[in-house]
């Protein structure tokens, strides 16, 4: 099977193109080539959001599959449109799973559930690249399949709510005990998904002509609770039991504005998933790396290379600047209501 990624050098396209290369498939990876870590299969070197140097790269071939990972706004797929009209037999565009209804009115979450999101803009965009593709599977029979994951991971990232992009600084903020942030009171329920468990859910659907016009979320059957997750982070790390400080999501994004999008727009709810569809769409699909596995995992990754232990200063100021304001004013509260101050 002839099959194009479009990106294929992040977290989630990384593990997809391992998976199919494995499995036997005839993979292009068009990138910029600007990346080390590209996963193999044939590179094409052009910049997608250049359409004429992406036509002369792509040539007159045809593709049995293309997926595109890097589409983030309808302009994107504008201009993926005319390139690929006519020229594959399945185009599966990465969503995400953020787009679903916040806060959620049931569980658990189908790909039935509404796309909903009034907190990230992100999100939005990617519920409009779904609405645009499916006006263009209506009105011309462009071949469309959605995929919606949500939070992926691999050994390079420790996924907690509040952190920084330099994820060891979580990590060692840990191991020495210091405080972190928790966004409400941590009972949240969320699903972290390995990034090779979502491979076998994508590749599964790669030439699969019943996904044409169909929806997708691919993730982890086991839920966690978020003071759960930071827990299990804390023991993969060695660290002591961690001190886990919970704070409003709102509180927190009115201090860190940074956050807003991904905690009112997303982690600040619980997100539990059914992943009937995709198991019957692809049987084999099941998701076989548990949380405490994987996170171990990239913990490992950090501790093999001193490099890679990068710290963000800024981020953790930034941290205790926002646990001293919400204990001061959890004092000034107590006592203003004649509770004193009790630890």
């Amino acid at each position: 099977m002839k099959v194009l990624f479009i990106g294929g050098t992040g977290v989630i396209s990384s593990a997809c193109a391992k998976l199919a290369l494995a499995r036997g498939f005839d993979l292009s990876v068009l990138n910029r080539g600007r990346r080390q870590n590209n996963p193999g299969g044939r590179q094409l070197t052009a910049d997608i959001t250049d359409p004429q140097a992406v036509g002369a790269v792509l040539g007159g071939e045809r593709w049995d599959a293309v997926v595109d990972f890097i589409a983030f706004t309808p302009a994107d797929l504008a201009a993926r449109l005319p390139l690929f009209r006519g020229r594959t037999t399945q185009y599966i565009f990465i969503s995400s799973a953020s787009a679903y209804q916040k806060p959620p009115a049931h569980f658990p979450i189908t790909e039935s559930t509404p796309l909903v999101n009034p907190f990230w803009e992100y999100s939005r965009n990617k519920q409009a690249c779904e609405e645009c593709l499916l006006q263009a599977l209506r009105r011309e029979g462009f071949p469309a399949t959605i995929v919606r994951p949500s939070w992926t991971y691999d050994e390079t990232r420790v996924t907690v709510p509040v952190n920084s992009a330099k994820n060891f600084t979580l990590v060692n903020r840990l191991r020495q005990g210091k405080p972190v942030i928790v966004p409400g009171d941590g009972t949240a329920l969320w699903t972290m998904t390995h990034a090779s468990d979502f491979a076998r859910g994508l590749v599964g659907l790669l030439g699969h002509g019943g996904a044409i016009g169909q929806a997708f979320h691919i993730t982890s059957d086991e839920v966690l609770t978020w003071n759960q997750i930071y827990e299990t982070v804390a023991a993969a790390a060695g660290a002591p039991r961690p001190k886990l400080i919970h704070i409003a999501s709102d509180f927190i994004a009115a201090c860190l504005p940074e956050f807003t999008g991904g905690l009112l727009g997303d982690k600040a709810w619980s997100s539990v998933f059914d992943n009937t569809k995709i198991k019957r769409f692809v049987p084999d699909y099941v998701a076989t790396t548990r949380f405490n596995t994987g996170v171990a995992q990239s913990i490992a990754w950090y501790d093999a290379d001193p490099a890679r232990q990068q710290i963000d200063a800024e981020a953790e100021a930034n941290w205790d600047k926002l646990i001293a304001c919400y204990e001061r004013g959890l004092t000034q509260a107590r006592t203003e209501f004649g509770h004193g101050v009790t630890g």
